[in-house]
C-alpha cells in the first residue's frame, strides 16, 4: 500500500476517534455557532441553492441551519450515496421525511433529484488543512462531485481538532474555497 493512502488510513482512525471524545454540550454549542456562521456566509453570498449533507454519526449538526432555510423557501439539496462513488443529489423539503442509505447516512424520501448548479457547497469531512484540501472517509464521492461544480463555492466545517498541518493529497483529490471553523 503506498504511504500516503497508510497516511490517511490512520489519519481517518485519529479523527474518529477525537470526535467521539467531544463532550456533547459543548458539540452542541459548537454545532450551533457554525450553523449561524454558515447562515451568515449563505445570506452575504445572497446564496439560492444550497447543496448540504444530512449529518449522521459526530458530524457537525447542520440541521438547524438546514430548517432555517427550508423556511427562507432556499433550495436545499442533498446527497444520496449510489454505488461506484456516484452520488444523486437530491431536494429536500423537510427533515422529518429520509429514508436510511448506506454506510449510515440518509436522504430525502420521494424527492426529485436535481441537476442545476449550486452557489454553495457544505462539505463535511475527516480533516482538514490550512491550503483548504479535505480528507473525506476514503470513498471518493464528493472529490468527483466537488470536481463536476467548478463555480459553486465549497467551505468545509469543522472542529479546531480536525485542522491538520498537511493533508495527505492525491491526485484526485479537489481543494475547498474556504474551511470554516471556530478556535
Amino acid at each position: 500500500m503506498n504511504a500516503v493512502i497508510e497516511e490517511k488510513k490512520s489519519l481517518r482512525l485519529a479523527m474518529h476517534g477525537a470526535r467521539s471524545q467531544q463532550k456533547l454540550a459543548s458539540k452542541k454549542s459548537y454545532d450551533l455557532e457554525i450553523c449561524k456562521r454558515l447562515e451568515h456566509i449563505i445570506s452575504a453570498r445572497k446564496a439560492k441553492v444550497i447543496h448540504a449533507y444530512l449529518p449522521m454519526g459526530t458530524e457537525i449538526d447542520i440541521r438547524p441551519l438546514i430548517q432555517k432555510l427550508l423556511k427562507k423557501n432556499i433550495m436545499v439539496v442533498t446527497p444520496k450515496t449510489l454505488p461506484k462513488r456516484q452520488l444523486s443529489h437530491l431536494v429536500l423539503h423537510s427533515l422529518e421525511d429520509l429514508e436510511k442509505g448506506v454506510f449510515g447516512t440518509s436522504y430525502p424520501a420521494n424527492s426529485s433529484e436535481y441537476s442545476g448548479p449550486f452557489d454553495l457547497i457544505i462539505v463535511p469531512g475527516l480533516a482538514f488543512d490550512a491550503d483548504n484540501y479535505r480528507m473525506g472517509y476514503g470513498g471518493g464521492y464528493y472529490d468527483a462531485f466537488l470536481e463536476a461544480h467548478p463555480t459553486a463555492y465549497k467551505i468545509g466545517i469543522l472542529y479546531p481538532f480536525q485542522k491538520v498541518p498537511k493533508v495527505p493529497v492525491e491526485s484526485h483529490d479537489q481543494p475547498l474555497n474556504e474551511i470554516l471553523y471556530i478556535e
